[in-house]
Parts: C-alpha cells; sequence; structure tokens
C-alpha cells in the first residue's frame, strides 16, 4: 500500500499541531511509522487519502456500532443543522433523548448531557465527592477515564502506549486523593478502602476495562464490588463510555446485573459526534446546579446536531432487538478464528472477548489486569499491527486497545480479517 499522500499530510500537521495530532494514539508512537489519514467511510469501510481501503475495527474508538454514514444518524445532522447548529437554550430534543436513554438503562432516573467522556467521567467525580462530602476517589490501575487530572495516575491506552502514567501537569494535592486499586482484585481494594476508612467518595471504574486490551470483569468482581461500597458508604461509577449501549442496550448494568450509582456514558450515545453524559438516581442528580450546589455547565452540553445523531442511533438500537446478539456472535466468530490460526502458527496468544469488544495479547498467560497486559509482547504486536495494516485491516495502533465490531460487518469481512491474521502471524 502506498501512504504518500498520508505522509505529506503529517509532515504538515507537525508544523502546526503538537505531535501532528489532536489526539496522542494516533500518532503511530507505540507502533512505529506514519499515521493514516482518513478521507471517508462507509459501513464496514474507511478509505484513506491515498486510495486505500481497510475493514474498520476502531469505528472512531467505538461509536460507530452500526457502521460509518449510518443512514439515519446523517439524515437526522444534517436535516437538524438546517435549523441552526447550536443556540445556547434549551431544545426539545435534548428531552427526547433524555427520556429514551433514561428508559433504556433501568437504574437511572436523571441524565446530563456534556461533550466529551472525559467531562463525564470528570463531572461525576466532582458530583460523587459534593454527594458524599468526602474527598478521596479509588480508580484501578489500567483504567482511563479521561485527561481530568484526578484520572492522569496510572491510566490506560494513551498514557500506557507514550509511557506517562504520572502527567506532569498534575499536582501533589490531586495526586493524593487519588488511590489505585488493582482491577479485578477484590481483596486489594478492600485494603485500599480498609486504609482510608470514611474518606472515599467513590470508586470509579471501566466495568469492561478497554484501555489495556479487553479485560472482562472476573470472579463476580462487580458484584463484590457493588458489596463493599455498599458496607462503606461509598458511591460506585461504572464509567460506560465504551461499554454503554454497546454491550447491551443498558450497558455492562445489563449485561452483568450490577448497578452502579452514576454511570458515565459517550462514544454511542452521540451516534459519532462530540458527546458524553452521566446519569444516576434523583437523590444523586438533583445535586447539581441550578438545584443543587454541585456545580458543572457547558455552553455547547446538548447541542442539537449530537443530540440529533444520538437520539438516532439509540432509537435504531432499541428498535432491533437482536443487534447485541448479533454483535456477540460476530465477535465469537472472530475469536475462533483467530484462534484457530494462531495456534496453527505457534504463536503464543491470549484473547479476551466480551460482546462486541475483543483483543489480542501475544502472551500465553491469561490478561485480567495492568500487568498481565503490560507483559505481553509489545514487539509482535507491532509487526502484527503494521502487517494487518498492508493487508487492508486497520486495528487500533497500540496494544492496549480494544477492537470494536460494527453491526455493519459481514462474516466475508470477518473472514478476511481472519485471513489476514493467518498470513501475518506466519512471519512471526
Amino acid at each position: 500500500m502506498l501512504y504518500q499522500r498520508s505522509s505529506s499530510l503529517f509532515k504538515e500537521a507537525e508544523v502546526v499541531i503538537p505531535g501532528g495530532v489532536n489526539s496522542p494514539v494516533r500518532a503511530f508512537g507505540a507502533v512505529g511509522g506514519t499515521p493514516v489519514f482518513a478521507k471517508s467511510a462507509k459501513g464496514a469501510y474507511v478509505y484513506d487519502e491515498d486510495g486505500n481501503t481497510y475493514i474498520d475495527y476502531i469505528n472512531s474508538w467505538g461509536p460507530m456500532i452500526l457502521g460509518h454514514a449510518f443512514d439515519p444518524v446523517v439524515n437526522a445532522v444534517i436535516e437538524k443543522a438546517k435549523q441552526g447548529t447550536s443556540f445556547g437554550m434549551p431544545t426539545a430534543i435534548e428531552t427526547e433523548i433524555a427520556q429514551l436513554a433514561t428508559s433504556m438503562v433501568t437504574n437511572i432516573e436523571k441524565i446530563r448531557f456534556v461533550n466529551s467522556g472525559t467531562e463525564a467521567c470528570m463531572s461525576a467525580v466532582r458530583l460523587a465527592r459534593g454527594f458524599a462530602k468526602k474527598d478521596k476517589i479509588i480508580k484501578f490501575a489500567g483504567c482511563y477515564h479521561g485527561h481530568s487530572d484526578s484520572f492522569l495516575i496510572a491510566a490506560g491506552s494513551g498514557a500506557i502506549t507514550f509511557g506517562t502514567p504520572n502527567s506532569p501537569g498534575v499536582t501533589q494535592g490531586t495526586a493524593k486523593d487519588t488511590l489505585l486499586a488493582k482491577y479485578n482484585d477484590i481483596d486489594n481494594v478492600t485494603e485500599v478502602v480498609e486504609a482510608n476508612k470514611g474518606e472515599i467518595a467513590c470508586i470509579i471504574i471501566e466495568p469492561v476495562a478497554g484501555n489495556m486490551g479487553c479485560i472482562p470483569p472476573k470472579d463476580n468482581f462487580l458484584q463484590k464490588l457493588r458489596t463493599l461500597c455498599d458496607q462503606h458508604d461509598i458511591l460506585l461509577i461504572f464509567d460506560e463510555v465504551m461499554t454503554g449501549f454497546r454491550l447491551a442496550a443498558g450497558g455492562a448494568q445489563e449485561l452483568y446485573n450490577v448497578y452502579a450509582d452514576i454511570v458515565c456514558f459517550g462514544k454511542v450515545i452521540g451516534g459519532g459526534l462530540p458527546v458524553g453524559a452521566f446519569a444516576a438516581r434523583n437523590e444523586i442528580m438533583d445535586y447539581l446546579a441550578p438545584i443543587g450546589p454541585v456545580y458543572q455547565a457547558g455552553t455547547l452540553s446538548g447541542n442539537p446536531l449530537a443530540m440529533a445523531a444520538g437520539l438516532a442511533m439509540l432509537k435504531a438500537l432499541d428498535a432491533d432487538k437482536t443487534v447485541f446478539k448479533r454483535l456477540a456472535e460476530k465477535t465469537e466468530y472472530l475469536h475462533q478464528g483467530f484462534s484457530k490460526v494462531l495456534q496453527k502458527n505457534n504463536v503464543k496468544h491470549s484473547i479476551n472477548r466480551v460482546g462486541s469488544m475483543i483483543s489480542i495479547h501475544f502472551e500465553e498467560h491469561e490478561v485480567f489486569d495492568f500487568e498481565t497486559s503490560a507483559g505481553a509482547n509489545n514487539e509482535t504486536f507491532k509487526k502484527f499491527f503494521h502487517g494487518m495494516l498492508k493487508e487492508g485491516i486497520y486495528i487500533a495502533p497500540s496494544a492496549f486497545e480494544t477492537w470494536f465490531i460494527s453491526d455493519a460487518l459481514s462474516y466475508d469481512d470477518l473472514d478476511a480479517t481472519i485471513k489476514a491474521v493467518d498470513k501475518v502471524s506466519k512471519n512471526f
């Protein structure tokens, strides 16, 4: 494949944009080479500036669950844009999507829309601290909740990729109120809670981690976490920015039958436009301004274009009762195909899968937390990434990211992907 146009565009971008990108993982820093510049996308495919076509497995990092340029979403945005792009005033569509979202997720009564997953998680933690009247929070090593100061303590994905899990610019005062625990280790969480008894406002977690690869909860970890929070009067926050409206209509909460006090959303809920949201029961949400003391605001929050895109997406998912089953079946098909060819080619690997999220780790042992994910062979991943790219398969340019499956993928696309894995892995 030729990447002449992408290479030229990257050089131009580096002059005026730090690192040539507006989000670090796009820079190919973890895998080497020049980032691919996208030109357009439709369904399961992305087309770059050099005319190359790729079967896409990042799907804009999750939101394109029904494929790129999904007609109902595109049409909704076009029609809404004709009426104006933003007003700084309430609009009826904000209430409409709020009503639909709260009906699809059983344990939330009110929801507030913001502009990103980072903003949603940041606001949720502030709300939890204000409601609980306590300062400390617990997060998990390898989980990524955006780039707010409180979360850049052993963060996942991009922070791991670039070796800066503790970012300069985060003050010691902020860091001391963020306590670290080990994912899938309830004994460790309990120790942290006991050592800080009465001081912890909330525990925030990706119920299925997606920023150290796809890491499912094991041994009833979420249920045990819920019990621990109840015992110690701690609010439980699920960061469902990736999993919300993807793993089920009600997200990971529905899938695992464990319900958080506050839930954060993003990705799918915006249909591909910049959107985040956080939601909870009335008692907690009514602690927000303008009716409560906890301040949170955003000029473009709930803007009509994003609300139109999100509403069209949620309506489509709500109307199709088999979509999540189809997605899970396609992901399982990939899992079985990957396992077969990697075993045949004697490649050490471990595959994790939940619903329409999947990741391949070049490590023969089970991957269940940050340490086991970080222990995988990153050099093998680099070869794998560039080999798959050459075969027309686009995956995340980082070993610490989950793949996202879209319903637009056909079984022919899945077979082509498995064939590519077979071809590439023969050369390891």
